[in-house]
């Protein structure tokens, strides 16, 4: 086809984006492979490290990675409201991978997960499966975060434990000992803010024990508040062993029992970086956001006492003051790729680049419909005005069918008021005494023969509220007479005054009961109208196309034509249930206004009847 067909479909497939982001079927490009039918849909995710990715050339070997969740990738709506029903499966389509959620928050549309990739290779791609979508029995808690970090990580802290001590992750039981200065908006969700004077103590445990030339990797993202010298961000003190981790006027720096490394850029306060350090074979090596940035000849010292975060046992030691975000400790010296695969994974700005994104895919159900077979093909081929149309035939509907249910159930509650009203009319009709009486309540119950319990639903009957109405009348005009101890009885000119606020309580409850309903005469007059209108518009749009293509076969027209009367359709879909329900309502209309004609002629003639004026 020529260029204007295919700029209109060009704008169907922005706008179905749009209007069926919830749906996001991608039937075509699915795979033959699902992991389970119960979850609806899934995503390939691609961990890049090769060159048009992160372009990590050192080894890496199995880590967490971080998978952070938010509109653009993510479709929080279709998902279960805790997250629950998340789940992360290999390239394979068969193996599920641990997985750790440690935000979840679907009313700002954001999450982080960490997720256990096995074995990344350096300048390689792997591929792994998020699947969600799915409320069935499956789809409980699976979060696992032990089984997320690698075996050899002794220590997690994600600082997100509001008004607690730090959990350790890692499920090592390595817990602070007291509870951490919250920060929200860190670097990854809740982190913690240290004060420089008052540093967190983690207690020794066999998990973080060192030996005397063993290995280690620390890692956190820090982010300095200032440019102290010396000031110590994590340490180990015992006799005349220590180790220590620290910035120098913005200069990472790390000391082994007085020997000390540092590097040589300092870092700008205020912001963030990812911090690492490598101790193995003699060698210390500091990595700042994964390059190396200083180096020691040093062996990691014997030491199981406990550690200080922010802070320094050694008298007159600075502390850190500033935010910290991530902590992690292992007990075997990591490769290098797997700093850098850390540093640039999870930095909000370079994360892009390690992970991508592909798009969501629909499991074939009921609704498959709409994108395959004759349904498929005229909703592809729907214009702009098409949609329009639709989408205000929609809002039509809508409207419809709320005023049709709304109506019926308010005419539902009057009818039964009604029928309990009139039950206990017939026992009251033959003595009105109860209308006068000197107690309000008693009329207003009938003189005790409506229960506590039917009161409500007697509220809803339009016939005793105007029924109320004329016992408010009897009572004013013969109030006078009861205070004289007299009864005169009610003139003919008194009659009539009632009978007339009868009638204007009928016109206010015969307005209260046609409200609205004037939507459905709109519906049923200017459905089909528009439907049409969307119609002619998209026929006259199809033949321009084909004009201006100067082609001229069936199969260019059909499928336009098809589509533009999608909105006739459309617009019957709106008016014939809402003229069926108009139809029905009016029905009950009448009925409800009948009721309440024949309670107000009988009203008055028994009222005329009983307080007829005497001479004496």
């Amino acid at each position: 086809m020529g260029t204007p067909i295919k700029k209109h479909r060009s704008l169907l497939k922005r706008m179905l984006s749009g209007l069926l982001a919830v749906l996001a079927f991608s039937s075509a490009a699915q795979a033959s492979s699902w992991w389970d039918a119960e979850w609806s849909i899934r995503k390939k995710i691609t961990v890049a490290t090769s060159g048009k990715g992160a372009s990590i050339s050192e080894p890496i070997g199995t880590t967490a990675v971080l998978i952070r969740l938010h509109d653009a990738n993510f479709q929080f709506l279709a998902a279960k409201e805790d997250g629950t029903d998340i789940r992360f499966v290999a390239a394979d389509d068969k193996t599920p991978l641990a997985f750790h959620i440690e935000k979840y928050d679907p009313v700002l549309n954001e999450a982080f997960v960490w997720v256990k990739v096995p074995d990344v290779k350096p300048g390689a791609e792997i591929a792994l499966w998020l699947y969600y979508g799915s409320s069935g029995p499956k789809a409980v808690k699976a979060d696992d975060p032990k089984g997320t970090f690698p075996s050899e990580t002794v220590l997690v802290y994600h600082f997100s434990d509001k008004g607690a001590a730090p959990v350790d992750a890692s499920g090592n039981n390595n817990n602070a000992e007291r509870a951490a200065l919250q920060v929200e908006g860190a670097m990854i969700g809740g982190g913690a803010r240290l004060d420089g004077k008052n540093p967190l103590t983690i207690p020794a445990s066999p998990s973080l024990l060192w030996t005397d030339g063993g290995a280690m990797t620390w890692s956190a993202w820090i982010k300095p508040g200032g440019l102290e010298e010396d000031a110590i961000l994590f340490s180990r003190r015992e006799d005349a062993k220590s180790f220590a981790i620290g910035i120098s006027k913005g200069v990472p720096f790390v000391e082994v029992s007085g020997k000390r490394g540092a590097g040589s850029v300092p870092i700008q306060p205020a912001s963030w970086h990812h911090l690492a350090a490598i101790c193995g074979g003699g060698q210390i090596t500091l990595y700042l956001d994964g390059e190396q940035c200083a180096a020691l000849g040093a062996a990691l010292p014997g030491i199981n006492v406990p550690i200080l975060i922010g802070g320094d046992t050694q008298a007159g030691a600075t502390g850190f003051s500033g935010e910290i975000d991530e902590l992690e400790i292992s007990r075997v010296a990591r490769p290098v790729g797997f700093v850098q695969i850390a540093a640039v994974g999870q930095g909000s700005d370079k994360a892009s680049k390690l992970l991508l994104f592909g798009e969501d895919e629909q499991q074939s159900n009921w609704l498959s419909w709409l994108t395959t077979g004759y349904f498929g093909v005229i909703i592809k081929n729907l214009t702009a005005d098409g949609w329009a149309v639709i989408i205000v035939l929609a809002i039509m509907a809508v409207i419809s069918w709320y005023v049709m249910v709304t109506k019926v159930r308010y005419l539902n509650g009057i009818a039964k008021g009604n029928g309990l009203f009139m039950n206990a009319w017939r026992h009251v009709a033959s003595d009105l005494t109860v209308l006068d009486d000197e107690d309000a309540e008693k009329s207003k119950s009938l003189g005790g023969r409506v229960t506590k319990e039917n009161i409500k639903k007697l509220r809803r009957s339009s016939v005793y509220r105007i029924y109320h109405i004329g016992v408010e009348e009897i009572r004013h005009r013969l109030g006078e007479d009861r205070l004289a101890g007299v009864r005169r009885g009610l003139a003919g000119r008194s009659i009539q005054a009632i009978r007339a606020a009868l009638d204007g309580g009928l016109v206010r409850e015969t307005q209260k009961i046609n409200k609205l309903i004037v939507l459905l005469t709109i519906c049923i007059s200017g459905g089909p109208f528009l439907g049409l209108l969307g119609t002619v518009v998209g026929v006259m749009i199809t033949f321009a196309a084909v004009a201006a293509a100067g082609e001229v076969n069936v199969n260019a027209i059909a499928p336009g034509i098809a589509a533009a009367l999608l909105a006739t359709v459309a617009g019957l879909a709106v008016a014939i249930p809402a003229l069926f329900g108009y139809n029905y309502i009016l029905s009950r209309v009448k009925d409800a206004k009948d009721d309440m004609h024949i309670f107000i002629d009988e009203f008055v003639t028994k009222m005329a009847e009983f307080y007829k004026e005497r001479n004496d």
